[in-house]
């Protein structure tokens, strides 16, 4: 007797429905992802926020500048950071003067990139 040489292979409708389980899968997936990315961009940038309002405290100190004070420049503020900071959804920041928290511009989304 011979044996049959053919090897044991998935039929279309197997592999059919492994695609469109991994697809219903994904599309559950996806907007999870999605909202996780935005949710961590915000809290960088607020992270960011904060670097600069303690950067804008301690040159009101070093400069003895009063609680009315201007605004100083991003380059005034980069000796007392590690380097610029940028929003990572690419918004721009808003110093503001002594005593008013800092701003970025972006709108992202459903989560505030602001500091509370």
């Amino acid at each position: 007797m011979k044996k049959s040489s053919r090897r044991p292979a998935f039929t279309l409708i197997e592999v059919m429905i492994v695609v469109t389980i991994s697809g219903v899968l994904l599309n559950i997936a996806a907007p999870n992802i999605v909202r996780a990315r935005e949710r961590a961009r915000a809290t960088a940038c607020v992270a960011n926020l904060k670097r600069i309002d303690g950067a804008k405290e301690q040159w009101a100190l070093t400069t003895n500048a009063g609680p009315s004070a201007a605004a100083p420049p991003m380059a005034t503020l980069t000796p007392y950071l590690k380097s610029t900071p940028l929003c990572p959804s690419g918004g721009a920041y808003s110093i503001g003067a002594m005593g008013v928290n800092p701003v970025c511009n972006t709108s992202g989304g459903p989560f505030v990139h602001a500091l509370p």
